[in-house]
């Protein structure tokens, strides 16, 4: 009996949407609506190429060199980025994660992380995804500490958002009034910045065209019911994704160096902004017994 390299598939449908998630990283391999793909993504017996669909837990993004001090206590964290000298997205996207409950339209699964010489502390992770026939995908992260001392957390999730073009041919919507600049290893270079004037303006829908961007945006417009939302438009379609207030901040990133460049656009909620393990900006402390909790989603606008 032979096995996929991401482990077991799990699909979800619920009307005309289709998912599948997978034992690797509790990964969204596959999103579509009728048919048609609204994340870009791979097979099961390849690695997901730059991080499509993959949750970054318990930090999105980089932490500069790896190295970050806690409490008190400095630590050093593996350099999986060794190009940058940094570590990058977390410690669970290629890990096994076990299924608690599948049902046909809902699937939960569940993680033990536990501690390294990097990160000493103690995990319980759970990734609930779930399809509505009209609002389409919704996915619930949790971490809930167990261990006897207060972890730093952070998370994100990795979806390429596609409307079945390149992006260059589609508007890119974005409510937010800063961007965070970043050095040449990826890494914010100082506070935060306008957009208004320069190619992270995308609060009117631009056509997205030649702009490269891979940065965290912040003050995120929120709508009535506090939902922040990213919209990709083009060959006549619209996806849109939404993020709940747990996640202030949201990468845009073109994907210039990715398989396929710019055949997506990356689409990152996340707890917190890049190097937050170093800055301490945003960082969840989880002390014992407590737990953290924030959700998003993706859906095509009929």
């Amino acid at each position: 009996m032979t096995e996929s390299i991401t482990g077991a598939q799990y699909a979800i449908a619920a009307g005309p949407y289709r998912a599948v998630i997978t034992e690797s990283g509790a990964s969204l391999r596959e999103l579509t609506r009728d048919g048609r793909p609204l994340v870009l993504s791979h097979g099961a017996d390849e690695p997901a190429p730059a991080a499509f669909g993959h949750l970054l837990i318990p930090w999105p993004n980089r932490v500069d060199r790896g190295r970050y001090t806690y409490e008190g206590t400095a630590y050093q964290l593996d350099v999986s980025e060794p190009d940058l000298d940094c570590a990058i997205h977390g410690l669970v996207r290629w890990a096994a994660w076990r299924v608690a409950e599948h049902t046909a339209d809902r699937v939960r699964l569940t993680h033990r992380l536990l501690g390294t010489a990097g990160y000493p502390f103690r995990l319980d992770l759970e990734a609930e995804y779930s399809l509505d026939a009209a609002d389409g995908l919704r996915v619930r992260m949790t971490a809930s500490n167990p261990g006897t001392r207060t972890a730093p957390y952070g998370h994100g999730a990795h979806p390429y958002l596609t409307v079945g073009v390149p992006i260059d041919e589609c508007t890119v919507t974005l409510r937010a009034d800063r961007y965070i600049p970043v050095n040449d290893r990826m890494i914010p270079s100082g506070g935060d910045a306008d957009v208004t004037g320069t190619d992270h303006d995308l609060r009117d829908g631009p056509l997205l065209g030649a702009r490269k961007i891979d940065n965290a945006f912040a003050e995120v417009h929120r709508d009535e019911d506090g939902l922040a939302w990213v919209t990709l438009a083009g060959n006549g379609r619209t996806v849109r994704l939404w993020a709940d207030d747990a996640h202030p901040w949201m990468e845009i990133y073109t994907a210039d160096n990715a398989p396929a460049p710019r055949e997506g656009l990356g689409v990152e909620p996340m707890t917190c902004p890049p190097n937050a393990f170093a800055s301490g900006e945003g960082l969840v402390d989880l002390k014992p017994g407590e737990r953290f909790t924030g959700s998003w989603g993706v859906q095509e606008v009929a």
